[in-house]
């Protein structure tokens, strides 16, 4: 597992977040590597916070470059 705070992401068109350590484990889970996007969590987060809060961080994130206000 590389040592950084990121995931990768998908966001789907119902709202929901599926969330990937990494592309090789999207990739496994047969995931196109083309659809993800790396998110940089905040360090405080990734160690303390709950999968919850990590998967609603990705999901502002997400929307906010979805809609051009990252």
């Amino acid at each position: 597992m590389p040592d950084n705070d990121a995931l990768y992401a998908i966001r789907h068109s119902d709202g929901s977040v599926s969330l990937y350590i990494d592309e090789d484990y999207a990739t496994e889970r047969g995931v196109d590597p083309a659809s993800l996007t790396r998110v940089e969590i905040p360090r405080e987060l990734f160690i303390n916070g709950t999968v919850q809060e990590v998967r609603e961080y990705v999901a502002l994130y997400l929307e906010k470059q979805q809609t051009g206000t990252a």
